[in-house]
């Protein structure tokens, strides 16, 4: 078996797709040999570098390595060279995916959570014998070897089937009938997840930028996502590719806590709000959180946020209570959490307020430091202040940001697998 990695052949501004090379490139190495599978790879999202999903691709084959890697530089030529931002990287490796090295599959676990740096993975790669090619800096080797690694560096995986355009439509508005997109999506929900946002009315299967792919449908197995990419009417499709990838799994998650967490990492950390949620300018909503029970006033404090595309889901962080537990998953960034979704654990269920008079109804008044409340038309008193019921709207459990924010390495709570009862978006 040969392993091909490719990574960073795509540009924000020109458009092109690393997915589309690599669909170009594998259905080339299936013209002289067999191509078993295709990794769609999300790596680290903090990295500055990346265009929106940080991807990385690898092509597991039978073809021989030299030949390979003949295809793979020819492939390198569709890459958008003229963004001098777009840094194309190669690595092809002779053997089974199974059976790479323990340092290529630490590299590969590590690029998910941390950044790594060319020279690191050149010399990788080279201590290894792994033909490299690259294009301008070649910072997309570091991808390029991560994906050589991803099959044996991590356990779950999902699908996604990606159309294509007809190249003469590049940059032009796609043509997709939603009727039955949306329609397809209900069909296909839950086993196909994210290809709508139903409270937003959006596509988010439908990519905006001008990019050659015309939808990605991701889901739990290939049928699924094929069945319901086939019954989307559109503008013709060029071709169609399924890829493997780790979309969906919350693999860029590590544990942690609040004292703990380091910039551009992504965490799932246990915490108790200190700060009551706040909405500031543009509509992005703040609260703070302190270790769960650390009544220490000079411990770290960590400020979340929920920015303003995660829309209705702010309306569940804006009803949080001091008091209340969470697990929070998101990424550290200028020392604020950014949310990604949120466990509620304990909720303050009451609290203290100032007594009504049990004659009249009214609220009492203070009757003077450590005096207690009275009530000045009936001379009723009481001791103190009283405990009421709150009336939460807010479930135990997660809540998760809808489909049309969240990140493609994000797990939907539709998938299952948590450990408390879930609010899926749709």
């Amino acid at each position: 078996m040969t392993v091909i990695g490719l990574d960073d052949t795509d540009s924000r501004s020109l458009g092109m797709c690393t997915t589309y090379v690599a669909t170009r490139l594998a259905e080339r190495l299936a013209t002289e040999g067999h191509v078993e599978r295709t990794l769609l790879v999300r790596l680290n999202p903090a990295v500055e570098h990346k265009t929106r999903g940080n991807a990385a691709l690898a092509i597991h084959c039978d073809v021989a390595p030299e030949r390979a890697l003949e295809l793979g530089e020819t492939a390198l030529e569709h890459a958008a060279i003229d963004d001098d931002q777009t840094n194309p990287g190669l690595v092809v490796a002779a053997g089974e995916p199974e059976t790479v090295p323990d340092t290529v599959r630490e590299f590969a676990a590590d690029a998910i959570h941390k950044k790594h740096d060319r020279g690191t993975a050149m010399a990788l790669a080279s201590r290894l014998g792994y033909a490299v090619r690259s294009r301008a800096n070649g910072r997309g080797v570091i991808g390029a070897l991560a994906a050589v690694g991803a099959w044996q560096a991590f356990d779950e995986w999902s699908y996604e089937c990606i159309s294509y355009r007809e190249r003469k439509q590049w940059g032009t508005d796609r043509e997709v009938e939603y009727d039955s997109l949306f329609e397809a999506a209900d069909e296909g929900y839950p086993a196909v997840w994210d290809t709508v946002d139903r409270g937003e009315n959006e596509a988010v299967c439908v990519p905006r930028t001008p990019c050659p792919i015309l939808h990605g449908i991701r889901g739990d197995s290939p049928d699924a996502v094929r069945d319901v990419a086939r019954a989307i009417e559109s503008e013709p499709v060029d071709r169609r590719h399924m890829f493997v990838t780790n979309q969906g799994t919350d693999t860029h998650l590590q544990s942690g806590s609040v004292s703990t967490v380091s910039e551009d990492g992504a965490y799932r950390l246990p915490a108790e709000v200190v700060g009551p949620p706040k909405t500031r300018e543009g509509g992005h909503v703040f609260f703070t959180v302190a270790e769960p029970g650390d009544d220490d006033s000079e411990t770290k404090h960590l400020d979340v946020a929920a920015f303003e595309p995660t829309k209705r889901f702010r309306d569940h962080v804006r009803t949080l209570r001091v008091g209340d537990r969470l697990t929070i998953c998101g990424e550290v960034s200028d020392q604020t959490l950014k949310l990604e979704k949120f466990a509620v654990r304990d909720l303050v269920e009451t609290e203290q307020v100032t007594p009504d008079c049990p004659d009249c109804g009214n609220s009492m008044k203070s009757a003077g430091r450590n005096a207690g409340y009275r009530c000045r038309d009936c001379t009723t008193s009481r001791d103190g202040k009283v405990c009421r019921d709150l009336n939460r709207t807010l479930n135990h459990g997660w809540y998760e940001v809808p489909p049309c924010a969240r990140r493609h390495i994000a797990k939907p709570l539709v998938r299952g697998g948590f450990d408390a009862p879930t609010h899926p978006e749709r």
